[in-house]
């Protein structure tokens, strides 16, 4: 069995790893996309770019039906 002194270096050794480890979960983790949502609400220039962005979609989607008859 350990002895006290042992055990208590034990002991020290994982708390600084459980430190170290709690340290790094907490720490940013690179750029996170959720943190755009909401960014251009309201946005008239995003508006305009998401018609279009909807209009070419469609305009694809049917030539890809087109295409397919």
């Amino acid at each position: 069995m350990a002895t006290t002194p042992e055990l208590e270096e034990r002991v020290r050794i994982l708390e600084s790893q459980m430190a170290k480890f709690l340290l790094e979960k907490t720490k940013p983790q690179g750029k996170d996309w959720r943190q755009t949502l909401g960014r251009f609400t309201g946005d008239e220039l995003m508006r305009e770019i998401d018609e279009e962005a909807l209009r070419f979609r469609e305009e694809d989607r049917k030539r890809a039906e087109d295409s397919e008859s």
